[in-house]
């Protein structure tokens, strides 16, 4: 199964970035091309039944398997970003974290009305990014397809709030 697969790889970085935090890294996936074939093809079975005009993949880790699935499909990937990183018009959502804010962004034009969105990004914590990718999908008139993701902290209930946007939530490996 996949997901024994990847987490035997998945290095976990302990106190990292501060104490009490365990990091799940992606890194050791990015140099394993066979991994890395298998995520995609595993993702692409499972969001099959979906149509997907294009997918947006979260800043930054979210661009690595969110642009080879996007290619993969043949639909056009289109990056979220921290607010003040994208050169054109742009479209920013500000959102809370849970000590502060952030705000993201996307190109205002790229994502167009109607379209059915898939919003990818490495790991699903708390939501709160997912969630604000999500509101910039609906902002320009689009909806959102389903989210994926290569881990999931199921622990800390997530897909909870995804579902206000979709039920169709997939993570290949969920740690309880």
């Amino acid at each position: 199964m996949i997901d024994k697969e990847i987490d035997a790889i998945i290095r976990e970085v302990i106190d990292f970035p501060k104490k009490g935090i365990s990091f799940k890294d992606i890194t050791p996936l990015l140099m394993d091309k066979n991994i890395s074939d298998k995520i995609i093809l595993e993702f692409k079975s499972r969001i099959m039944d979906l149509d997907i005009d294009a997918i947006v993949g979260i800043e930054s880790r979210g661009f690595l398997y969110g642009f080879l699935l996007a290619n993969k499909l043949g639909v056009p990937f289109i990056p979220i970003r921290k607010s003040g990183k994208l050169p054109g018009k742009t479209i920013k959502y500000k959102y809370d974290l849970e000590y502060g804010s952030s705000e993201v962004e996307i190109h205002k034009d790229d994502i167009k009305k109607d379209w059915n969105v898939l919003v990818h990004d490495d790991l699903l914590a708390t939501a709160g990014t997912a969630c604000a990718a999500a509101e910039l999908i609906n902002l320009c008139g689009a909806k959102v397809a389903g989210f994926t993701f290569i881990v999931s902290l199921d622990y800390l209930n997530p897909n909870k709030k995804l579902f206000k946007y979709s039920s169709n939530v997939f993570s290949l490996v969920e740690y309880k």
